[in-house]
C-alpha cells in the first residue's frame, strides 16, 4: 500500500506544506542569489528518474559561471560564491526541489537524482536505483552523503530501493534533519562538492 499510493501521497501532502512555510526563505535566498549570479538565481539540468526517464532538476545556483582564458568553466571550488557558499552548507540549495516532488519527478527519499552522462557507465545492479524516483535525500544521504565513496552511495541506494517503507522513509527524513544542523558530509576533502564519477 504505502509503495504503490501512500508514499506518493505523503511526498505531495508534505512538499507542498513545507513550500509553502518556507516561501519567506525562499524568497529571501532567490533575491540574493539573483544578485550575484547575474539575475540567474536558478540552476536546471537534466536528471534520469524512475526508469532512467529524464526530466529537468530545479535548484538554487550557488556556483558563477566564470570561464578561464579558453573559454571553459573554472574548477567548482573557484565558482562557488559566498552566499552560494551558505546556501550550499545550509542544505537550502535543494529547496526547489521540492516543486520536482509536487510534480511528480522526484519524491522526498530515495537515490539522488545523478548526471544523465553517468547512465552508460553504471553496471546491472548500480542501474537499480532507477526503479524508484529520485529523491531530495536518502539513504546514501545520510551516511555519508558526499564523503563516501561512489561505490558505497550506489551500495546504499540499491540497498534503499530493496528495503524502503514508511519506517524507514520517516527514520531518513528525521537523520536529514539532523545533517543539516550539524554541516555533515556536505564535501569530499580537496572537492567543492564530490569527484566525478568515470565508472566502475
Amino acid at each position: 500500500m504505502y509503495k504503490l499510493f501512500l508514499k506518493r501521497f505523503f511526498d505531495f501532502s508534505f512538499s507542498f506544506l513545507a513550500f509553502v512555510l518556507l516561501s519567506p526563505v525562499f524568497l529571501l535566498v532567490t533575491i540574493g542569489l539573483f544578485a550575484v549570479n547575474q539575475g540567474r538565481p536558478f540552476f536546471f539540468q537534466l536528471r534520469p528518474g524512475k526508469n532512467e526517464k529524464v526530466f529537468k532538476i530545479i535548484k538554487f545556483k550557488t556556483m558563477n559561471d566564470k570561464k578561464d582564458v579558453h573559454g571553459n568553466l573554472l574548477p567548482d571550488s573557484e565558482r562557488l560564491t559566498k552566499i552560494g557558499a551558505f546556501v550550499r552548507k545550509s542544505s537550502l540549495d535543494e529547496l526547489p526541489q521540492l516543486l520536482n516532488v509536487i510534480k511528480g519527478d522526484m519524491s522526498l527519499i530515495g537515490p539522488r537524482p545523478l548526471l544523465v552522462q553517468y547512465l552508460p557507465l553504471y553496471n546491472a545492479t548500480q542501474r537499480r536505483r532507477h526503479e524508484v524516483r529520485p529523491g531530495i535525500t536518502g539513504w546514501a544521504q545520510v551516511n555519508g552523503r558526499n564523503t563516501i565513496s561512489w561505490q558505497q552511495k550506489f551500495e546504499y541506494d540499491v540497498w534503499y530501493v530493496n528495503n524502503y517503507n514508511l519506517l524507514l522513509d520517516v527514520k531518513i527524513l528525521f537523520l536529514t534533519i539532523r545533517k543539516v544542523f550539524v554541516r555533515e558530509g556536505i564535501a569530499q576533502e580537496g572537492q567543492a562538492t564530490m569527484e566525478v564519477f568515470k565508472g566502475n
